[in-house]
């Protein structure tokens, strides 16, 4: 199995010069070969593979011999990448889905270098090894398991990071026994059956202040400036800094699900749907629910555990005592039942979302 650890890297300013140039001139190799394929297929009616287009790198080396001080198999990497785009392409359309044709990459949007045959050796102490760039100092903030595999060279709003990609064998089960079923929503992130609650943290609502003026600052500053470009900059590194937070939030609750459980429920979301909420997309799109599902459901894969979603139609109005439905408005946070049955709405939600995954029928014990 594969497990990619991402780490901070600390360049020198020749580093940072040898790094944008690769880029530049990686896009501008990915440009070229997809233009390459749109005449071919255009005037001449036929479509090109990488092998063919990958045979071509040696010939392009001697005729713009500045491709020389670019590492070989990168560029072979970037021909791949482009015939994955394809092939992504051609799959959509046979699915019938939006095709969404392969792009020209604008200035500063090619911004990895990808070395697909790592070796430990790559890793000298507290610096990385980069063909054709340098030793480039790396802060391994974690211990890597497993054998690298591939090293991707990464730029994000200014700063640089490397992807390393290792294979590990996959951890023995453990298994606990335990099911649980988990409720989304807006008031709490997260509500389990087991009657735990993880709060809404609201990390946007939070960064919105310093959002709002970068915003504020980009709009003010001349566009093509030094200035401007500054501040677009400060402004994704701003909505990076709540993406993240958000991100941490979710791979610390997976985590916690997985290690716990071995039967996990969601509800199956229309996330597309609600978010067509007006008073509520903001803190919507803020949950970012998806994320923690994704999060939780590749944890589980991997540690043998097994995720359920479940169909979500009533799980609030449904009584997880005796079935009966209970009407309830968005703003009633109490489910209370002619059985006697009262709970937080959320966790009679949760409580249900578990037994439609398991299949469990609760007895209308009310006559």
């Amino acid at each position: 199995m594969i497990r990619t650890y991402k780490f901070k890297l600390v360049p020198t300013i020749d580093h940072i010069q040898t790094i944008e140039w690769s880029l530049n001139m990686c896009g501008w190799l990915y440009n070229s070969m997809l233009e390459q394929r749109r005449f071919a297929y255009k005037r001449r009616g036929f479509s090109l593979s990488y092998h063919q287009q990958a045979t071509e790198l040696p010939s392009l080396k001697k005729e713009l011999p500045a491709f020389k001080q670019i590492y070989s198999q990168v560029l072979q990497q970037v021909v791949k990448r482009l015939d994955w785009a394809f092939q992504h392409f051609f799959r959509r359309v046979k699915r019938g889905e939006k095709p969404g044709f392969p792009r020209f990459q604008g200035k500063n949007r090619f911004d990895s270098l990808i070395y697909p045959q790592a070796k430990p050796s790559m890793f000298q102490g507290k610096f990385l090894r980069v063909p054709k760039i340098g030793d480039i100092r790396i802060k391994i903030h974690r211990q890597m398991e497993g054998i690298p595999k591939t090293v991707t060279i990464k730029r994000k709003n200014g700063r640089y990071y490397a992807m390393v990609a290792c294979k590990i064998e996959p951890p023995p089960k453990k298994p606990s026994g335990k099911q649980v079923g988990v409720d989304l929503g807006v008031k709490h992130f997260a509500v389990t059956s087991d009657n735990e609650f993880f709060p809404a943290m609201r990390f946007l609502e939070k960064g919105l202040r310093d959002i709002k003026r970068w915003q504020r600052m980009v709009s003010r500053r001349k566009e093509g400036s030094h200035r401007r470009r500054k501040a677009v900059e400060w402004l994704a590194r701003a909505h990076e800094r709540v993406a993240n937070r958000r991100k941490d939030l979710a791979h610390k609750i997976s985590r916690s699900l997985v290690d716990r459980y071995d039967l996990i429920a969601f509800e199956k979301l229309n996330i597309k749907g609600m978010v067509k909420n007006r008073p509520l997309v903001k803190k919507i799109a803020d949950a970012a629910w998806r994320q923690l599902i994704d999060f939780t459901t590749y944890k589980a894969e991997w540690a043998g555990k097994e995720v359920k979603l479940v169909d979500p139609h009533n799980t609030s109005q449904d009584c997880s005592q005796c079935g009966r439905i209970v009407k309830k408005d968005l703003c009633d946070r109490v489910h209370s039942c002619r059985c006697g049955y009262r709970e937080d709405r959320d966790l009679n939600a949760a409580r249900n979302i578990l037994h439609r995954a398991i299949g469990f029928v609760p007895e209308n014990k009310v006559n």
